[in-house]
């Protein structure tokens, strides 16, 4: 469902399964508004690899690949901002629980850059108290 409004304001909402090739038709609806707002080709490109980064660790650790569970997706987007939301029907995470794959001995270890990539690449990331429910906020340069 999306809408729109005079002010140019769009806010879509989606929700699918926990199944990667799912992700295809949001993230091209997300980067279509964005474009559509004159955001510049880094922006929107950073935008849309953290929403893959996003919904690829509620798939894989929220969800643990069960096709049953669900991912509910929302984005609201002006020229001025993208605020959005992923939240998956997992169980949560603390965020000291994920390693800073910055670190010499995580360097090899396989979690922890996909929430690194998001972090560097948005404005702003914070996660609801049960840790299930990522938002992630862009400001375009």
């Amino acid at each position: 469902m999306s809408a729109y409004d005079k002010m140019g304001y769009w806010r879509y909402t989606k929700t699918f399964s926990s199944d990667s090739r799912a992700i295809g038709p949001y993230l091209d609806e997300v980067t279509a508004a964005l474009e559509k707002r004159d955001w510049n080709p880094q922006d929107v490109f950073a935008v849309r690899l953290a929403l893959d980064e996003a919904v690829a660790n509620a798939i894989e650790h929220g969800n643990q690949r069960d096709p049953t569970k669900k991912i509910q997706a929302t984005a609201e987007i002006t020229q001025n901002r993208a605020l959005i939301s992923i939240q998956d029907d997992g169980g949560g995470f603390t965020q000291d629980a994920v390693n800073d794959p910055t670190l010499d001995e995580n360097i090899e270890r396989p979690h922890g850059r996909g929430l690194f990539l998001i972090k560097n690449f948005m404005t702003r990331v914070w996660h609801n108290e049960k840790g299930n429910v990522i938002y992630m906020e862009k400001s375009p340069q």
